[in-house]
């Protein structure tokens, strides 16, 4: 007997399955080698950056990091990065946005030496004072000293030693700056807050950033990745793109069913009344504020969703 299963069964299933194994305090403490580091290769690991994840890939001229980690734990990442390579300087950084628990610790490594590279949008969002809507506060821009020394647009790609390391944008998907650094030879792929394993999902809707963005620049992971890629996120523990692409799918399905409710003419709190949140195997700490950020980036979008939303 052949049994049919339904799209949504079938992302419940893949979601549920993965949202076990990531969220296992064993698994996240095995994971969680010596020092705070966890190797990946001989010469790819992820260390501890204050709770975030710092991917260090150690060249023979020198560590190339994706993001730095959160403000404070410098001491912490640099007695972790000797674990990696003792002795070895930082030489390149790449910052995968401009949010301060992956920039924190830029100025370090700027004094040492290393060349900062983000998105053009990273730099700017970090030269300068802006107003952070959900807690009513401005944030004043960071020190010359550590913002990016080098941008980019689209894509680029640099050789550490034997290693390709490819880099490109993903536009609108947690900010207006994403990027994605793929250690091609190693086939492991750090995208920032674009993989959300354990927080919620977090759109700055006020740089731009929107839910079709992110499904969009999901897709993009997808497009770069193979089925043996392993994928860094921000927080939480790496995954296989398996994993990635059942975030994604229910991602995908939360924008078609907000989609649907805006174009109703539903706001935020007629959204999470209503449910449009239930029957996903994933579920939200603080389900309004993603709703509200979402529908704030959908109505900047409106013009990609139907005719008949104006």
């Amino acid at each position: 007997m052949i049994r049919r299963v339904t799209r949504r069964q079938a992302l419940q299933g893949a979601w549920a399955g993965a949202l076990t194994l990531w969220a296992s305090p064993r698994i996240l403490k095995a994971q969680q080698g010596a020092g705070g580091v966890q190797r990946l290769t001989e010469k790819l690991a992820v260390v501890d950056g204050g709770g975030a994840n710092v991917l260090a890939f150690s060249a023979a001229d020198g560590l190339v990091l994706v993001d730095s980690g959160a403000p404070k734990s410098g001491e912490r990442v640099m007695a972790s990065l000797k674990g990696v390579a003792s002795g070895a300087a930082v030489q390149t950084l790449f910052n995968t946005h401009y949010h301060l628990d992956q920039t924190g610790n830029n100025e370090l490594f700027a004094a040492a030496g290393a060349k900062i590279i983000a998105h053009e949008r990273t730099r700017e969002w970090m030269s300068t004072d802006y107003w952070v809507p959900g807690e009513d506060r401005y944030e004043k821009a960071r020190p010359k000293a550590a913002r990016p020394t080098e941008t980019f647009q689209t894509t680029g790609s640099l050789q550490a030693g034997t290693e390709q390391i490819d880099y490109g944008y993903l536009l609108l998907a947690h900010t207006s700056g994403d990027i994605y650094v793929y250690f091609k030879t190693s086939n492991v792929l750090a995208v920032g807050d674009v993989a959300s394993p354990l927080r919620d999902p977090a759109l700055d809707y006020f740089t731009g950033a929107w839910i079709g963005g992110r499904v969009d620049g999901m897709d993009l992971v997808l497009k770069v990745s193979n089925e043996q890629t392993r994928i860094v996120p921000a927080y939480g523990p790496v995954m296989t793109r398996a994993e990635f692409k059942a975030e994604r799918d229910v991602m995908d399905e939360v924008r078609a069913r907000l989609f649907k409710q805006v174009r109703e003419g539903d706001g935020p709190k007629d959204m999470l009344e209503g449910g449009v949140l239930k029957g996903l195997a994933r579920t939200w700490k603080d389900p309004y504020k993603f709703l509200y950020d979402a529908c704030k980036g959908l109505w900047a979008h409106h013009d990609k969703m139907d005719r008949n939303v104006v």
